[in-house]
């Protein structure tokens, strides 16, 4: 199980325990996070879950593959070094203390 923080555009944190194996999106989803809206349900199919990983974590966690690079092409604003869909992350021991912000909006 690993504390992840959600913080929304505003500035607004929202800190809660996510168990392994879940991914982050379903950790938001579940504990009712706003701002990750996952319109796919997490089949890397849309953008709407898309996320900014605080910059120390950035490479701590597992790498993109092509399918997410493809689909961070319609996020709102990407960042090519601190985009992700949380629904391609699943969460480990290790991601204890992930820092995820929102971007504006989802699209």
């Amino acid at each position: 199980m690993a504390k992840i923080t959600y913080v929304e555009h505003g500035g607004t944190e929202h800190t809660v325990e996510v168990a392994n194996g879940l991914t982050v999106m379903e950790g938001a989803r579940d504990n009712n996070i706003p701002g990750i809206e996952a319109d796919c349900g997490g089949a890397c199919a849309c953008s709407t879950c898309h996320v900014y990983i605080h910059p120390d974590w950035v490479e701590k966690i597992p790498g993109k593959d092509d399918m997410e690079e493809d689909m961070l092409d319609f996020a709102y604003e990407p960042d090519p070094a601190r985009s992700r869909l949380t629904c391609q992350i699943k969460v480990t021991d290790e991601m204890d203390g992930l820092i995820v912000q929102m971007p504006e909006k989802q699209i």
